[in-house]
């Protein structure tokens, strides 16, 4: 054969190819319904990133990100088979676990702690061992309490020192009622900045710092049984792009995530964004055993859970696409 014939036979093979590929159905995106812990808030970056930047639907995924009406429902939703991935917390997933729930850890989206205790800047309280005789207000009993306790230990105080208040979700305004002279369980990313907005600065004493083990805050859960979908894999690689280009450029994506919604474009979002985008889990798959196992032993030794079964079972490491 010639080359002008070959050539001609490559054009026609390869039109025909084209023209079969125009006329199959395009693959529809895969549909995943992820849900949030709680209202949209700047520790979620890394998701509304993805979705406005397109990198969800680059990934062939078609993604509805969902606000619950109770926080302590997503992961139960997972575990049920009603949503794929659920925004959940580390220290919660041990808990949820013990109880039978088939949850399991596949991705993180914040991976310090962002949980703590805070007093008024201007009050009588300058450390943790000035805590003695004080009222603590909390949201969450047993972990919190838990946390409180390895904190007060350190100073070679106990839980019964305190008196523990429950002021359910309204720690920072307990706080500067004078209804409480502490909190347990204020992120340090919001309420340290809303108490800044009011005129009454707090001061912030760290977990990690006064005796409690590093632990991821925020992480995604899916049903043990979906593990191996490569959707997953795909999503959490998505978010990892998403992440690195907030890392890269974090005042554009604060533009990205306000003009995502209205309601989100304003100064305590503006000031915890800035506190947050550094806290943002830069390899959203990786699994650190170490650090969840220690967490384990720190609550067990609490008395939080027993009978866990072994790590693999409730934390992976999804081998993310190329």
């Amino acid at each position: 054969m010639g080359f002008s014939a070959l050539r001609r036979s490559l054009i026609a093979i390869s039109a025909s190819l084209l023209f079969s590929g125009l006329a199959a159905p395009l693959q529809a995106a895969e549909k995943l319904t992820v849900m949030l812990d709680w209202f949209v808030n700047p520790d979620h970056g890394p998701l509304i990133v993805a979705r406005e930047k397109g990198y969800f639907k680059d990934a062939g995924l078609e993604v509805e990100l969902i606000a619950p009406a109770d926080p302590n429902d997503p992961p139960k939703l997972v575990a049920a088979g009603k949503a794929d991935i659920a925004v959940s917390y580390q220290p919660q997933l041990y808990p949820q676990v013990s109880a039978g729930l088939p949850l399991v850890r596949i991705g993180t989206l914040v991976a310090t702690p962002l949980n703590s205790l805070v007093v008024l800047a201007d009050g009588p309280i300058a450390s943790v061992a000035d805590m003695k005789g004080r009222k603590v207000g909390y949201s969450v009993g047993g972990f919190e309490t838990a946390l409180l306790a390895a904190m007060l230990a350190q100073h070679g105080l106990s839980l019964d020192d305190v008196t523990l208040v429950n002021v359910n979700f309204s720690l920072s305004p307990a706080l500067i009622s004078g209804e409480v002279d502490a909190v347990i369980g204020a992120f340090r990313n919001f309420e340290l900045h809303q108490m800044d907005l009011v005129k009454r600065p707090g001061r912030a004493f760290y977990v990690e710092e006064e005796g409690v083990p590093a632990y991821d805050e925020l992480i995604l859960v899916a049903n043990k049984a979906d593990s191996g979908k490569p959707a997953l894999a795909a999503f959490v690689a998505a978010v990892e792009r998403a992440t690195l280009f907030i890392s890269n450029h974090p005042a554009e994506s604060w533009e990205i995530f306000k003009a995502s919604d209205p309601q989100l474009d304003d100064e305590l979002n503006r000031l915890a964004w800035q506190d947050t985008v550094r806290r943002f889990a830069l390899r959203p798959a990786a699994l650190d055993q170490g650090r969840y196992l220690r967490f384990a032993e720190f609550l067990t030794s609490h008395g939080l859970v027993q009978d866990l079964p072994p790590l693999s079972d409730y934390a992976v490491e999804l081998p993310l696409p190329n």
